[in-house]
This record gives structure tokens, C-alpha cells and sequence, in this order.
């Protein structure tokens, strides 16, 4: 009999589950205490599994345990299996239950600020019954790591121009304009023309130097023959950037989704400026070769239709 196939029949989920467990606890008895079990049980099954692959697993000491380079690669393909177990079960409980079940998604603060409340209204009209749990995910740094341990299913935000990550697939939903924007009460809002040579010596807020953000906004300024202005503010904050330009004593350059989607509630006026916008494409990152639970295909469907794209026009998803 071959190795793996001795393996395979002698390595189960219960002790996946058992191993898992200890790594978490990093501790032996702290795992028993959590699984119910008694000390010996899960002493013997880390026994048996290092002895049944030949390899140390843990490394003990009077502290506790700590996973080898051995039980890290275990471990990593453990959670993979049972996080393909928790969906293929919840696959199950949609077919029973359509409209229900959890689903975890990464955002960006661009598609906060507009896009997705529009999404999750949608959604939760179709979809009453389900839970959606939404986690910050720092685009700019493109790291997504929320997403590679699965803490997510998929990021929706602003997307690289280029993916060079070979384990992600993205798919773009839409190019994100950068719109000069001014408070509803600026004597700026009431012009019909306006170049944006004639906006630079007035206030700018603009974002934090070397972010993805800023570098878009001095695109757009050079882009059309010009260096960026000194900004007066400059910040992360996605909020505060749009209540200074609501001020009327500030401009800025808005993402156009924002407005778009969220535009109502805001005193805010785009300006009649025409820019050359470098691109900035919004959309999904997920992993390539992850099968996404049904509830998560709905919310791409539903995000597709709040976009404004139908969904045979719909950009396809590219690694």
C-alpha cells in the first residue's frame, strides 16, 4: 500500500478537528477542557497522527505546545478542509433555506462611502433572512490577508490597476472617476463652466500623501497640465474629506461612486470640470479556484445589478 493511501485511511476529521483545536488552545489540556474530551484522548491522537506521518507536529514544553513546520502545513490544510465542509453545508441549507444564511465580505472605505449601503439594501430585500458580515480591508496595501485565510470570501473595493498576485482573480465592476467636488452652498456650486486651472488657488483637502488615493488625485491634477495644489488638509479619513467639502470653504476630488450612490444625503455639488481620470477600476477580488458559497454568488449578482451592469455586460473575472 502507498503512503498517502496508508495515510488517507488512517487520518480522520475528528483528528483534524482534535489538532486544530490544540493549535488554538496551545495547550493539550486546554483543548480536553474545550472539546470535552479527557487529556488522555487528545494526547494520544497527536500521538498517533505524528506517528502515522512520521514527523513531529508539535513542539512541547512546560508552556504549552507549538505547532512544527510540520503541523503548520497540517494545520493550513486542515482549515481548508473544514472550511469546504462549512460550505458545502451551508450550500446545503440554502437549497433548504434560500434566503438565509451568513456570508463575510472585505470593503474598502471608497465603496463604504457609496456603493455598498446601495448593495446592502438590495440584498437584504432579497435576501431577508441572511447575515452579512462586513470587515474593513485596507485596499492600498494590497495584502488581503482577510481573504487568503478566509476570514472572507471576497474583497469588494477599489481593485490595482494590474494584479500581480497569482492566487487572485478579479473582476472589475466599473472605472471610478474622480469628480471636483464643492459644499452646495459654494459660490463655486453656481458656476456652469470651470476649468481647473481656475479652482488652484482655492482650499483643497486632499488625502494622505503616498496612499493609492492621493496618488490617483495628483494624476487627475497632471493629467491635465498641472501640479498638484497644496492642500491646506490632508487626511485618511473618508468622512471627515467629505464634511470639509461640505463646509463650502474646501474642494476636493470625490470618488464618483460616492456621489453617485450616496449623493442624497450629502451638501455636496459636482463641479462642472472636465478631468482626464487616470484609471482607478472598482470590482471583487476573491481566490482563484475558491468555490464561493451560493450566498456570496447572490451578492455579486445583486452588486452587478446595483452597479448598473446587466449581467451578460458584466466584466468577466480575469487572474
Amino acid at each position: 500500500m502507498k503512503w498517502i493511501e496508508r495515510v488517507g485511511r488512517n487520518v480522520n476529521l475528528r483528528d483534524l478537528h482534535i489538532l486544530l483545536a490544540v493549535a488554538d488552545a496551545g495547550s493539550m489540556t486546554r483543548a480536553a477542557d474545550e472539546l470535552a474530551v479527557s487529556y488522555p484522548v487528545v494526547s494520544k491522537t497527536i500521538s498517533d497522527l505524528e506517528r502515522t506521518l512520521g514527523v513531529k507536529l508539535f513542539d512541547r514544553s512546560v508552556s504549552g505546545v507549538e505547532p512544527t513546520h510540520y503541523g503548520r502545513a497540517l494545520l493550513q490544510s486542515g482549515v481548508a478542509v473544514f472550511d469546504e465542509m462549512r460550505k458545502g453545508l451551508q450550500q446545503i441549507e440554502f437549497i433548504r433555506k434560500p434566503d438565509a444564511g451568513e456570508l463575510r465580505i472585505g470593503s474598502s472605505i471608497v465603496v463604504d462611502a457609496g456603493l455598498l449601503p446601495a448593495v446592502i439594501e438590495r440584498f437584504s430585500e432579497e435576501f431577508p433572512h441572511a447575515v452579512l458580515h462586513v470587515l474593513p480591508e485596507n485596499i492600498a496595501t494590497q495584502q488581503y490577508d482577510s481573504l487568503r485565510n478566509r476570514s472572507v470570501e471576497l474583497v469588494l473595493g477599489r481593485l490595482p490597476v494590474t494584479m500581480d498576485e497569482p492566487d487572485l482573480v478579479t473582476e472589475t465592476l466599473f472605472h471610478e472617476p474622480n469628480i471636483v467636488a464643492a459644499g452646495a452652498d459654494s459660490p463655486w456650486a453656481r458656476r456652469r463652466t470651470l476649468k481647473l486651472v481656475d479652482l488652484m488657488g482655492e482650499r483643497w483637502v486632499l488625502a494622505q500623501p503616498g496612499s493609492l488615493a492621493r496618488s490617483i488625485q495628483d494624476q487627475v491634477f497632471r493629467n491635465s497640465g498641472l501640479e498638484p495644489p497644496p492642500a491646506t488638509v490632508v487626511t485618511v479619513s473618508l468622512h471627515l474629506y467629505m464634511r470639509l467639502i461640505e463646509t463650502g470653504r474646501w474642494l476636493g476630488l470625490v470618488p464618483g461612486s460616492a456621489l453617485r450612490f450616496g449623493g442624497k444625503g450629502m451638501r455636496l455639488k459636482a463641479l462642472p470640470v472636465k478631468t482626464l481620470p487616470p484609471p482607478a477600476p472598482v470590482g471583487f477580488i476573491t481566490v482563484k479556484d475558491r468555490t464561493l458559497t451560493p450566498l456570496a454568488d447572490r451578492f455579486i449578482e445583486c452588486t452587478r445589478r446595483v452597479a448598473g451592469l446587466d449581467l451578460g455586460r458584466a466584466t468577466a473575472r480575469h487572474p
